[in-house]
C-alpha cells in the first residue's frame, strides 16, 4: 500500500471521529443527558457519554450565576455585595 493511501485513511478517520466528538459536545452542551448521550453513541456504560459533558465556562457561569440566584432569594437580598475581587468589581 502507498503511503499516500494509508495517509488519506487515516485522514478520514480523523474526520469521523472529529465530528463524532463535536455533535456529541453540542448535543451535551444543549442539554443532553449522560443516558441520552449513551444512546446516541450506542455506549452501554456511562465512562464514555462523561467525556462528553465536560464544562464550559459559559456553562459554569450559568451555574454559578443561578447557585447565586438562589442564595439571594433565600436570604431575601436583590444584589450581593462585590466582593473586591477584580471580576466582582464594577468596570
Amino acid at each position: 500500500m502507498k503511503a499516500s493511501h494509508l495517509h488519506s485513511n487515516h485522514s478520514a478517520s480523523r474526520r469521523t471521529h472529529d465530528l463524532r466528538h463535536t455533535g456529541n459536545t453540542l448535543a451535551s452542551q444543549n442539554g443532553a443527558s449522560t443516558r441520552e448521550l449513551m444512546t446516541r453513541m450506542g455506549h452501554s456504560s456511562t465512562r464514555a457519554a462523561l467525556i462528553y459533558q465536560h464544562m464550559t465556562s459559559d456553562r459554569d457561569r450559568a451555574i454559578a450565576d443561578r447557585m447565586g440566584e438562589a442564595v439571594r432569594k433565600a436570604l431575601g437580598k436583590e444584589d450581593p455585595p462585590a466582593s473586591g475581587t477584580p471580576m466582582a468589581q464594577p468596570g
